[in-house]
């Protein structure tokens, strides 16, 4: 059943963040509030049958107010990049803060509920790749998503963002929603009040594709990256139960969000979602100079690797992975490889043996007594989410 009533919504940002220099810089608040989404209903969370030898992990590990399991979803790989399946509990070793900590409960997970969200950039630079990303995205719901279990939401962004369908277990439903992706329409800049809005967070739309005006509206230029995932963090992931990953497609490059790229990444660890960063290198449309992003002017190879350096930093900073789309390695592969990876998960948990009552990031640390292997984590949590 779906968890909601499929929603089409739009973000107009009023653009108060300008970010000067092209370089990524880590900035920890944001000037003004995004426009939350309106009250959602809640509905149960789709049904999952653990079986016995994940059960301690699958549970919410909140036993009061004071004692929190902590858990941390790990692949590993190895130094050819394979996949290491046959790890145990005593393979692993994890820190908070520089301390040791007893993993507690221990399980190779593949039967927890999964939540994916499918974040497509669609500004003008996207042309070229889009085709690809959208049949790519569909394989993977018709090969991973099981529609008793698993569900998906599917958001696009470019000058603006917008929630093409809500979370759902319908293929149907997520397929429609990923034909409706088409990239910007390049142009100059359209100046303010350009159409009429139906209120706040993310509003219904009229008159299809067409009739997506209204407030501040950017030709081409506009790319709210960092917007797009701290709404589907906020408003969508935290709502979310079990396993949570978005699959992030884009050329990294943003130019008019609100939020900065460290408050994006906050809101997905607070919502303990993974993020897969799929980057391509796109048309790279001109930059009209305006507000935010990086700058103005042309994009040059300087700006490009920001892009690139902005996908990795946030995959690396929520334990998700990195991928690189090329003419050796399409799209697919890189959804492949995403595919390897939730289905063969480790889930480790742990007490924190903090006495602190500060709500600030705990940083953890999760490694092998096999030097030789690569373990994808997230660098670490929120207590007291």
């Amino acid at each position: 059943m779906d968890s909601s009533v499929s929603r089409r919504a739009l973000l107009r940002s009023a653009l108060s963040v300008c970010i000067a220099a092209p370089a990524i810089r880590a900035q920890e608040t944001t000037e003004g509030p995004l426009t939350p989404l309106p009250a959602r209903e809640k509905s149960a969370p789709p049904p999952s049958a653990p079986s016995p030898n994940v059960a301690a992990a699958s549970i919410d590990p909140t036993f009061s107010s004071t004692v929190r399991v902590v858990n941390v979803f790990t692949t590993v790989r190895d130094q050819n990049g394979k996949i290491v399946k046959d790890l145990n509990k005593q393979d692993f070793t994890l820190s908070e803060e520089g301390r040791p900590q007893t993993i507690g409960y221990f399980a190779r997970e593949s039967n927890l509920p999964l939540t994916i969200g499918f974040l497509l950039d669609s500004s003008g630079s996207t042309r070229q790749v889009l085709p690809d990303e959208k049949t790519s995205a569909r394989h993977f719901i018709e090969k991973v998503l099981r529609e008793s279990q698993d569900q998906a939401f599917v958001i696009h962004f470019d000058r603006e963002v917008e929630l093409l369908q809500d979370v759902t277990t319908s293929r149907s439903k997520l397929e429609r929603a990923l034909d409706e992706v088409e990239p910007s329409q390049r142009g100059g800049y359209q100046g303010q009040n350009s159409g009429s809005t139906s209120g706040g967070g993310w509003p219904g739309r009229s008159g299809g594709r067409g009739g997506r005006g209204g407030g501040q509206s950017r030709g081409g230029g506009g790319t709210l990256l960092f917007d797009a995932v701290s709404l589907a963090s906020k408003e969508v992931m935290r709502q979310q139960t079990g396993r949570k990953a978005m699959i992030l497609l884009s050329d990294g490059g943003d130019r008019g969000s609100k939020t900065t790229m460290t408050a994006a990444v906050e809101a997905a660890q607070r919502a303990d979602t993974l993020i897969y960063s799929v980057f391509f290198k796109g048309e790279q449309p001109i930059n009209f100079g305006r507000r935010g992003g990086y700058g103005g002017g042309s994009s040059t190879n300087d700006e490009i690797d920001v892009g690139k350096n902005a996908m990795k930093w946030m995959a690396h900073q929520t334990g998700g992975s990195f991928f690189i789309v090329t003419e050796d390695r399409p799209v697919d592969h890189a959804f492949a490889q995403i595919e390897e990876e939730l289905r063969n998960q480790y889930s480790l948990g742990y007490t924190s043996d903090s006495t602190s009552t500060s709500k600030d990031f705990r940083r953890i640390t999760v490694d092998t007594r096999r030097p030789e292997l690569v373990v994808h984590a997230r660098t670490g949590y929120y207590p007291n989410q």
